[in-house]
């Protein structure tokens, strides 16, 4: 990815907890155009250390991951009670290390080490949809031991068979989250019901898109009646040829990363192409922030757990695995970073441990909504190429 953070990570102030900073946000919420408001409640490389190759009892587990995306103790952000919960149980160390900000920067780390069949010094990474895809079609991830992961049955039917991973041998989700439209339709004085709203005069060079190829073409294909799983390259090229036309009638200001957010928060922009996690943020300062699925359809992403091939401690990184596929362990880190959980479950112990929480449809979509939800084809790497160089070229970058 270009931008700077992982997508929809809220960066919250030094001292307070994400879950602490998410219940201050007060009203606000989700729509789904054609359904209800979804309310929301409030780096160097890992060096092994003592890896162990048969992954029994003892060794460590390094696991790299993103920032702010695993549950931390309020007054001390390397304290993880779930990872404690987990060494204390299984005898293992886990070297938790918040060092992958961009896939392709990651990757680009990552890569000369699998290319010359050497171990990457990790055993556990998280990564986004299409950057596990490429990682599995080069042979660069393991096949995971579903011995070892017995919890794996209780990944949502919906995650089970995807494209880039049939019948999940190589990966299993970590979070997901959404991408879609965020705007006050107060201060616009209008709604937004599908994504061609955007296009009219009073927002005429006050939206921002994403320079994220996915989730900017994603919407596209889907305002076009195309499919992000199943679209042809002609489809495509017409998406291209749309985007095109809307850039040079001066509609879109900027493609951005995260940084959008700043903009509209101070009204710069009056609409953007948005992810879940930076509208929710955005809520905290104004409450009538919202973020819309389109009635065409939105994307959904999820950020993947997957071993890298050569790891040390494989049968380690899948007991871990494992434990955070236990959906009360499952719950206590959602209820701190807020996203959508893959973890059947979930909802269930969440109800015990924070009951508006199990409500919020941020973290626990309706079968209805995960429907109208889409995730992109993946790409051979010559397409990859192809798809990238088009729309570079109308984003300007």
């Amino acid at each position: 990815m270009t931008h700077p953070y992982r997508r929809g990570h809220v960066q919250t102030r030094p001292g307070l907890s994400r879950r602490g900073f998410l219940q201050a946000l007060g009203a606000g919420g989700v729509v789904l155009a054609a359904g209800p408001v979804l309310t929301a409640c409030g780096t160097d490389p890992v060096t092994p250390s003592g890896a162990s190759g048969g992954g029994g009892g003892s060794g460590t587990v390094n696991w790299s991951n993103w920032p702010l995306y695993l549950d931390t103790d309020e007054d001390d952000e390397n304290a993880h009670a779930t990872l404690a919960a987990f060494e204390d149980a299984s005898g293992l160390e886990v070297n938790y290390t918040e060092d992958i900000n961009s896939n392709d920067e990651f990757f680009g780390k990552i890569s000369p080490q699998l290319q010359a069949g050497q171990s990457t010094g990790r055993d556990l990474v998280v990564l986004t949809d299409w950057m596990a895809g490429r990682m599995i079609s080069l042979g660069y991830a393991e096949e995971l031991d579903k011995a070892n992961i017995p919890n794996a049955d209780n990944l949502i039917a919906s995650y089970r068979d995807l494209d880039f991973d049939p019948g999940r041998a190589f990966s299993l989700p970590w979070q997901s989250g959404m991408t879609g439209i965020g705007y006050d339709p107060e201060k616009l004085g209008r709604e937004i019901v599908e994504l061609d709203d955007l296009f009219q005069p009073d927002l005429k060079g006050r939206i921002t898109m994403l320079s994220e190829m996915r989730d900017t073409m994603g919407l596209v294909l889907l305002s076009m009646g195309a499919s992000p799983e199943e679209h042809t390259f002609a489809e495509y090229e017409a998406a291209i040829a749309k985007l095109q036309g809307l850039v040079d009638d001066g509609y879109v200001r900027s493609f951005t990363g995260n940084d959008y957010a700043a903009d509209l928060a101070s009204g710069n922009i009056g609409a953007a192409v948005a992810w879940s996690g930076d509208v929710l943020q955005l809520q905290a300062d104004n409450p009538g922030m919202q973020f819309v699925v389109p009635g065409a359809g939105g994307i959904l992403w999820s950020d993947n757990l997957l071993v890298p091939k050569g790891a040390a401690n494989k049968a380690g990184a899948e007991a871990l695995i494992d434990h955070y596929y236990d959906p009360e362990v499952a719950a206590q880190v959602a209820a701190w970073v807020n996203y959508v959980t893959p973890v059947e479950g979930t909802q269930e112990a969440m109800a015990e441990l924070d009951p508006e929480l199990a409500e919020d449809e941020l973290i626990f979509p309706t079968e209805q909504t995960l429907g109208r939800l889409h995730s992109f084809k993946p790409l051979e790497e010559a397409e990859e190429r192809e798809y990238q160089d088009l729309f570079q070229k109308v984003i300007g970058a």
